[in-house]
């Protein structure tokens, strides 16, 4: 397919939309930089040869006017003097010229749409070139910065995580201090009554006061020995 066949492809394509499209846009705009380039370089290539074209063509279209301009002018010189033979010969000429007029500007016509249609391509590779180029770092930040966002959705909250696991230890260390007062009153459950009269007996088991004064009076009288 020649470039100018592409026309209206490119000229219908539009790469803002084509980036919004994008599943991920920062690897395909550089391969879209790529294709416009050589696009752009292509264009740039054949529109050497298509404006020569376009210029050859207006060319003979002017040499064939001027040509049928002549010529008439000759026929009625010739006519005005009286050399019908000559004016004849002119006619015939200019005729000639005529009748290659209508092809003529339609080669014209035709070769100054394709150079028109050349300079319109080379205008929008260059635009949208510029308009990726103008998007590429802020596209690829953008990309970048979405993707770390992901990866911190897919790890979480660590702060959360923090608090739930504080949390949890306070649950434990609540639940074992339940446990030990459980266990110490189950210890105190377990203990074997008291007998109050063997609690009694103890009030009085200890030594009183007139024997402890009789032992201390004992003592001395060893010292004094």
């Amino acid at each position: 397919m020649s470039i100018l066949e592409r026309f209206s492809t490119i000229m219908k394509s539009n790469i803002n939309a084509l980036l919004d499209k994008c599943e991920d846009p920062a690897k395909m705009i550089d391969q879209y930089l790529i294709d416009l380039k050589e696009s752009l370089a292509e264009v740039r290539r054949e529109t050497a040869g298509v404006m020569a074209i376009e210029k050859q063509c207006l060319r003979q279209h002017e040499e064939n006017e001027e040509g049928i301009a002549k010529f008439q002018g000759l026929a009625k010189k010739a006519a005005d003097a009286g050399n019908d033979d000559d004016a004849r010969t002119f006619i015939k000429k200019y005729k000639e010229l005529e009748s290659k007029r209508e092809a003529l500007v339609g080669n014209k016509d035709t070769a100054a749409a394709n150079a028109a249609h050349m300079r319109q391509m080379h205008d929008k590779l260059v635009e949208d070139i510029q308009t990726l180029e103008g998007r590429k770092a802020q596209i690829k930040s953008t990309v970048a910065i979405a993707k770390t966002t992901e990866k911190l959705n897919k790890i979480g909250d660590p702060t959360g995580k923090a608090s739930a696991i504080g949390g949890r230890f306070n649950d434990m260390e609540e639940k074992a201090n339940r446990m030990l007062d459980e266990a110490q009153a189950r210890t105190e459950l377990n203990a074997p009554p008291e007998n109050s009269a063997d609690s009694l007996a103890k009030k009085y088991s200890g030594a009183s006061d007139s024997e402890i004064e009789d032992e201390l009076g004992r003592l001395k009288g060893l010292k004094g020995l």
